[in-house]
């Protein structure tokens, strides 16, 4: 039987044989019932106080079932209380060790910093998309129900180097710093890009004067999560048929193709190649292509040429940009 169950019916148990007891004191003796339950609680309890009043032949007879009931009750209870605490005091113990054991492990991972209404919404979308990410939020209440939803987490301040660290930032590839207020965004900003300066930060704005402020920090894009809603809401009325298109093909995780932007590293197989090539070795379509000197070409040619430390945003299957993402990075 579950512990939880058992330490239910311990103490329905315990309530019922307090019930019977004063039931039976009342019937048997004629007491009252505040003198009746005094009584089957001292009996149960086997305190040795003194009878309410002159036990009858009947109540000593009552009172000794009680007494050989009350006894197997009350340790049955107090054994499955002692457990069930043990029990959730190991269980967290374990949770945590194994919480911090998959978080040593992680690598090209995203760090979110805070769990408030955006850190939700961020976290809802890496979860579905099988992306790797840890939480941090100080709060009590946020980390209690990161925990419940299965996330990996950590309570503390993302603003701590400390923090930071176990979440490992040195291996993170981006950072999401979605607290609540711009001043704590800004911290969290300085910081991760302290400890790790080429992870991508991602920073939430509350106010359109710290914009610039997040962007000295280190962030390297600042959303406005006000003005993403509008822009969205003006798409949506103006251009319905565009945005459910995108929604419909590259909004969910069942989509058979989807939309990425993949860096070209030294020892990439698609450095040095064409941009023909790279499709038809990569099996995707090249939308554009940005070059080192943040020059951006828009639907380059075949012949363009793909070279180390530029960015491509591409077109395709997932299986392949897996392949192809696991090979450029």
């Amino acid at each position: 039987m579950h512990l939880q169950r058992r330490l239910l019916l311990g103490i329905g148990a315990l309530f019922l044989l307090i019930s019977i007891g004063t039931f039976g004191y009342v019937h048997i003796e004629g007491w009252n019932f505040s003198d009746a339950i005094y009584m089957t609680i001292i009996t149960l309890s086997t305190v040795g106080y003194k009878e309410v009043d002159v036990l009858s032949n009947a109540g000593r007879v009552f009172t000794g079932f009680l007494i050989v009931g009350g006894v197997g009750v009350i340790f049955y209870t107090a054994t499955s209380i002692i457990e069930y605490f043990i029990e959730q005091g190991l269980r967290g113990i374990f949770w945590r060790r194994r919480m911090e054991k998959q978080i040593s492990k992680l690598k090209n991972h995203f760090i979110v910093c805070g769990y408030g209404r955006v850190g939700k919404e961020v976290a809802v979308e890496f979860f579905k998309r099988k992306v790797p990410f840890v939480i941090i939020d100080p709060g009590e209440a946020a980390f209690t129900k990161a925990k419940e939803e299965g996330y990996l987490c950590i309570s503390g301040s993302a603003s701590s180097d400390e923090t930071l660290e176990k979440a490992r930032v040195s291996h993170a590839r981006g950072l999401i710093a979605a607290a609540g207020s711009d001043s704590d965004n800004v911290f969290i900003t300085l910081c991760g890009r302290e400890l790790n300066p080429k992870v991508f930060i991602v920073s939430r704005a509350c106010h359109e004067d710290s914009t610039s402020k997040l962007e000295r920090a280190g962030a390297n894009k600042v959303v406005l999560p006000l003005r993403v809603g509008g822009n969205r809401m003006a798409m949506l009325a103006m251009r319905p048929m565009v945005v459910n298109f995108i929604d419909t093909f590259f909004g969910k995780p069942s989509s058979p193709f989807e939309l990425e932007d993949i860096m070209v590293a030294d020892n990439s197989p698609l450095s040095g190649r064409s941009v023909g090539e790279g499709e038809k070795l990569a099996g995707l379509t090249i939308l554009a292509l940005r070059k080192k000197d943040s020059t951006l070409i828009p639907k380059p040619g075949a012949e363009a040429i793909i070279e180390a430390g530029d960015e491509l945003i591409v077109i395709g299957k997932r299986k392949h940009l897996e392949k192809i993402e696991a090979e450029t990075t």
